[in-house]
This record gives structure tokens, C-alpha cells and sequence, in this order.
């Protein structure tokens, strides 16, 4: 099988009669299991992004434990992702390769996030935040148990070119309601006819979240079946006795993943983007708060839950709509810049829109605002599937949990940078925890910040970009050699 190192991947012709064919077609319900997967995996960190603020707000943590808190865990789970996919790739078992991981981590992912927020003033700000920290570990090796499977399962459901950004927008549209559904938690956290305070709340809400969060993330291993693979014999599993090997072999395949042009332009593009905007995206309470009503937290709701909740759903009835269709007229390449230029035009417009005493000027920008991370994983999780193919041309061996993986150990690892960025912009800025108000300075460096970083982010991430040479016509030479391949191989056994 590794003679496949030494065939052509470029084309001499372009193609212009590869079609989706029936076969093809992904089940409109798989699509929806592996959706509701989807609305797991983002609500989770939905939820989470609005919970972070009462650790600062109410129980007191300064900006350098927010950043611990942040960065640590996500380091780890950073670590653990690469394994992860090694292990995934490597299963055999009558449920397939992904399926008992996705269950067993959505258990994990559970009860961790709801015992995570069972957090109490009085028992003082190091308990918590050790308390915090340590489940935060847990919480995070539940997500990788769970989601590198799980994103390995939606590489494989399709080997269409178009049909594999259908299934992603799909998954991607139903994901997308976290986003409109979690900054509604706002308004219950400060209204106080629901809660006495805002970390009551969190603790109330963790358990909602946390136990439908794990039923939906059920869904995926219950309904989207795969073949067995007990009688894979080219599978080298991670035993103990061979765990030497293994780790050299991911270490290896770590390598040969980056050796990849596209999926190292993919990943560095999406850090870029990813982090930079995760770094300000906890501001916008504090944007909203202290630019827009001075620090008067008894009028600012509901602005903060109407940020999000718009912007979640421009992106579910605008942006993913618009780049799904936009990626078969274009091409995912052109549409990934496109829609990258127009969040640009977002966040330009935040700046001159966000206006005390107008508030509701900055939903106006919000639609442009949203095509950034709205189109982002849409576009990037097809191209990863696109990637597969090449890696398999190359090795011989299919690794979508291994790049998928990888991909998203740059995004998590953006993640945890983005974490410890926010809180040293919150120090650097002078941002004083808990105060009614904030000096002019630090609004200003708020907005700064908010608004500059994910445009220099998603420019740099553009020029990246901009010569991304997997397109459609790439794409579909490399699985026609794949299944002439497969073809030859039939006839000689």
C-alpha cells in the first residue's frame, strides 16, 4: 500500500463531469444525527464563554487566574487530541472505530461541566479556583475523548467534494443554535426574580447544559453506524506493550500531517482567526457594559444576549446558507476569502456602531460581523475531509481522526492562547475587577482590542490562504486514483 507515495497528484486536465452521485448522497437524517453532535460540541463552549465572566465579576478572580483557568486546561487537552486520534484510527472493534469513544466522552463531558460550576463564595477564591481548575482537567479530556472521534465520524460520512460541505453545513446550522440559545443566559443570571445572584445561576444552568449536552452528544454513536473493524490487521491499537511505537508512530504522523501544504495553511488559518477573535470575544459584556451604559448593570440587559443571539442567527440564516453556496459556485477557497473580507466590513463596524445611547446600532454590523467564525469551520471541516483523500494518496492509510485531530488540537491550542491573552489585555489596559465603572482608557482599550485583533488576524490568515491549491478539480483526480487503487487491489486478491 505505501506505493502510493510514488503517484502523481497533479493535474494535467481539469475535471469538469465529477458529479454527486446517489451513492454519495448522505442520508438527510445522518446528517441530523451528526448535527445534533454539533449542537453538543458548540454549546458547551457556548455556555462556558458566558459563565467565564462570574469568575471575574462575582467570585473575584483576578486577570491572571482567569488566564490559568483558560490556558492550562486547554493545553492539556491539546496534548491529549493527537493520542486521541492515533487511538481512534487505530480501534478495532465490532461498533467501528469512533463510535464507544463519542459515547463514553459525552458521559465524561457531562458530569464534569456540571460539577465544574458548583462553585460558592464563601468558600473563598483559592478553593475555587483550584476546584475549578482541577475539574476543568477533567472536563477537557472528556472533550477530547468525545469530539476527535466525533469530527472523525463527519470526515468519513461522505467522499463527495460538495457533499462533504453539505454535511458540514448542516452540522454546522443546527451547531449554531447554541450560539443563539446561550446568550439568553444573561438575562437569567441578572434578573434577579430567577436567581439571587449570578454564580447561583451558573450553578443552575451548569446542570441543564451539562445533562442535555450529554444526550445530544449521545446521538452521533447511537444513530450514525460504522462497520466493524475487528479483523483489521493493518491497525496497530495502543496497548501498553506497544506504546512506544505508538507514541513514535503519532509523533510521526504529526510530521507528515504539517508536510501537508493545505492542511498547514488550513491550520495556521484558523488560528489566526479562531484566536484572535476568542482573545476579545469575553470583552463584549464589557464593551456593552462600560462603553455603552457606563458600567449600569441594571439596564444593560438584555444587549449583551442580543449580540450574541443575532449574531448566531445571521450566521445560521445568512452566512451558512450564503457560503455553502457560495463554496459550488467559487470554490472553497474563494468562498473562505469572501467571506473572510465581509467580517472584516463587521468588525470595522462595530467600531463606529457601537454609540452610547444608540445601542441598537451594532446590530447593523452584526451580519457582516458573523461571516467570520460563521464560515469558518463550515469551509475548513470539508477541506480537512479533502485533505484525508491526499494523505491517503500519499500513505496508504486513512487518518481522519488523525488530522482531525491535529486540527483541532491548533484550534483548542488558539483557544488556550486566546485565554491567557484575555488576561493580560485586561491587566495591560488597567481593567479593575468587580468596579461599577472603568476609566476612559480602558474603554478605549477595550474597543481597541475588540474590534483591531480580528482584523489583523483575519488579513494574515487571508494572505495565508491565498494560494490554497486543493480545489474541486484536484480534489476529484485524487479519488479517482484512490479508487482505481482500491479497484487494483480488489482484483489481486
Amino acid at each position: 500500500m505505501n506505493d502510493r507515495i510514488n503517484i502523481q497528484t497533479s493535474i494535467d486536465e481539469p475535471i469538469t463531469s465529477f458529479k454527486t452521485e446517489a451513492e454519495n448522497s448522505v442520508p438527510f437524517g445522518q446528517k441530523v444525527a451528526f448535527g445534533l453532535g454539533m449542537l453538543a460540541n458548540q454549546m458547551f463552549p457556548a455556555a462556558m464563554g458566558i459563565f467565564m465572566v462570574v469568575l471575574v465579576q462575582n467570585l473575584g478572580f483576578p486577570g491572571w487566574m482567569w488566564g490559568i483557568v483558560f490556558f492550562l486546561p486547554r493545553v492539556l487537552d491539546a496534548i491529549t487530541d493527537p493520542i486521541m486520534g492515533y487511538i481512534t484510527d487505530n480501534t478495532r472493534s465490532k461498533w467501528g472505530r469512533r463510535r464507544q469513544y463519542v459515547f463514553i466522552g459525552a458521559i465524561i463531558m457531562g458530569i464534569s461541566f456540571v460539577t465544574m460550576w458548583q462553585l460558592y463564595r464563601e468558600n473563598g477564591l483559592d478553593y475555587n479556583f483550584t476546584y475549578f481548575l482541577l475539574w476543568s482537567f477533567i472536563f477537557y479530556l472528556g472533550l477530547t475523548v468525545f469530539s476527535v472521534p466525533y469530527v472523525a465520524m463527519g470526515y468519513e460520512m461522505s467522499d463527495d467534494f460538495h457533499e462533504r460541505t453539505n454535511i458540514m453545513a448542516v452540522a454546522q446550522w443546527i451547531g449554531q443554535w447554541a450560539w443563539v440559545i446561550a446568550p439568553w443566559f444573561w438575562v437569567i443570571m441578572y434578573d434577579p426574580d430567577w436567581f439571587a445572584n449570578p454564580d447561583a445561576a451558573t450553578r443552575n444552568l451548569a446542570i441543564w447544559v451539562g445533562v442535555v449536552c450529554m444526550l445530544l452528544a449521545m446521538v452521533p454513536a447511537i444513530f450514525i453506524k460504522s462497520p466493524s473493524t475487528l479483523n483489521r490487521d493493518d491497525y496497530l491499537p495502543l496497548t501498553v506493550k506497544t506504546m512506544g511505537g505508538s507514541l513514535k508512530e503519532i509523533f510521526k504522523g504529526f510530521i507528515q500531517a504539517f508536510k501537508s501544504v493545505p492542511f498547514r495553511k488550513m491550520c495556521i488559518a484558523t488560528f489566526l482567526i479562531f484566536n484572535s477573535f476568542n482573545t476579545v470575544a469575553t470583552f463584549t459584556f464589557f464593551v456593552i457594559l462600560y462603553h455603552l451604559f457606563n458600567g449600569n448593570t441594571d439596564i444593560v440587559s438584555p444587549w449583551p444576549t442580543l449580540f450574541g443571539s443575532v449574531g448566531a442567527l445571521g450566521t445560521t440564516f445568512i452566512v451558512i446558507p450564503s457560503v455553502t453556496w457560495m463554496s459550488k459556485k467559487l470554490g472553497k477557497k474563494k468562498a473562505f476569502l469572501v467571506c473572510q473580507g465581509i467580517s472584516i466590513l463587521g468588525y470595522i463596524l462595530l467600531w463606529f456602531l457601537l454609540i452610547p445611547g444608540k445601542p441598537y446600532m451594532f446590530l447593523f454590523a452584526l451580519p457582516f460581523f458573523s461571516f467570520g467564525i460563521g464560515s469558518l469551520f463550515t469551509i475548513m471541516m470539508s477541506m480537512t475531509a479533502d485533505v484525508c483523500d491526499l494523505d491517503e494518496l500519499n500513505t496508504g492509510k486513512r487518518r481522519e481522526g488523525l488530522f482531525g485531530a491535529i486540527y483541532w488540537w491548533m484550534v483548542k491550542f488558539g483557544f488556550a492562547i486566546a485565554g491567557l491573552l484575555s488576561g493580560l489585555i485586561l491587566s495591560l489596559i488597567g481593567f479593575e475587577q468587580g468596579a461599577a465603572t472603568q476609566s476612559e482608557e480602558t474603554v478605549t482599550g477595550l474597543r481597541l482590542f475588540f474590534s483591531g485583533l480580528p482584523i489583523l488576524g483575519t488579513l494574515v490568515a487571508m494572505w495565508v490562504m491565498r494560494n490554497y491549491d486543493l480545489t474541486e478539480d484536484r480534489a476529484n483526480e485524487i479519488r479517482m486514483q484512490l479508487e482505481n487503487i482500491n479497484q487494483e487491489s480488489i482484483i489481486k486478491n
